[in-house]
């Protein structure tokens, strides 16, 4: 069997702040780093023993991922890093409040804009400070998917899937134990494709900061099961938490 564990970020300070983050790179707030360190304990309890992992360029997924490790005694695994596994860009909304944008577009709008598979915010310009082309993580990257001036998810599974196949799923193969530290829309994006879930389903799929999600496969690598390391009264009320940020 094989087993691979998504954790979205603990949250934010923009998460606490209840506004678009997407690329811009804000640290976890105290909840957060609370978040990461219950996370590490409950998956050390759990018995998981990775032996490879994965994050984005980002801070809030990096220092989730070394906090949970490092209560798992293992800071010492490998760790690959890449803007693949960066949240959806979100164009001009970042540092906007969400019920504010809700107020003044209306909530149909902005679930638009957070959840839906094709339909993107509006673009920054080149010109603005924070477009991807303008900071030097990614200015090198000779990639233009690496500079988006804005994404809906179906721009974000198109960066992820082939970094997918080409390295997450040969060391799930080679490790058996793998764990990605990442974001909301880029592990929904993982999701989908790992549970086939259609383009209009995908809307209604909220992922919670702080929980390890757990997919087990077998030796063909077909989805066996899914499930987070949470009750089911503390996981739906974490969901609608993520569901509501959108909302008057």
């Amino acid at each position: 069997m094989y087993r691979l564990v998504l954790i979205r970020h603990g949250e934010s300070e923009w998460n606490k702040e209840n506004r678009f983050t997407g690329w811009t790179d804000v640290d976890l707030s105290e909840n957060g780093v609370n978040e990461a360190h219950e996370a590490g304990k409950r998956m050390k309890k759990e018995g998981f023993n990775f032996k490879y992992a994965y994050t984005s360029y980002l801070k809030r997924a990096i220092k989730t991922l070394n906090i949970a490790l490092e209560e798992m005694n293992l800071l010492w695994i490998p760790t690959e890093k890449s803007w693949c596994l960066n949240e959806k860009h979100y164009g001009t909304l970042q540092g906007l409040n969400k019920k504010e944008t809700t107020e003044k577009y209306g909530e149909a709008q902005v679930k638009l804009w957070r959840r839906s598979f094709d339909v993107r915010p509006p673009k920054l310009e080149e010109s603005d400070e924070r477009h991807p082309i303008n900071d030097i993580r990614y200015k090198q990257i000779d990639n233009p998917m690496a500079h988006p001036a804005t994404e809906a998810l179906c721009d974000t599974i198109d960066r992820i899937l082939p970094y997918w196949k080409e390295s997450i799923l040969p060391n799930i193969k080679k490790y058996k134990e793998v764990i990605i530290a990442a974001h909301g829309n880029s592990l929904r994006a993982i999701v989908q494709y790992l549970k086939n879930i259609d383009n209009e389903a995908i809307i209604d799929t909220n992922i919670p900061t702080g929980i390890p999600y757990v997919f087990e496969f077998d030796d063909n690598m077909n989805l066996i099961k899914d499930y987070y390391l949470a009750d089911e009264e503390t996981l739906k009320k974490l969901m609608d938490a993520v569901a509501n940020q959108g909302k008057k």
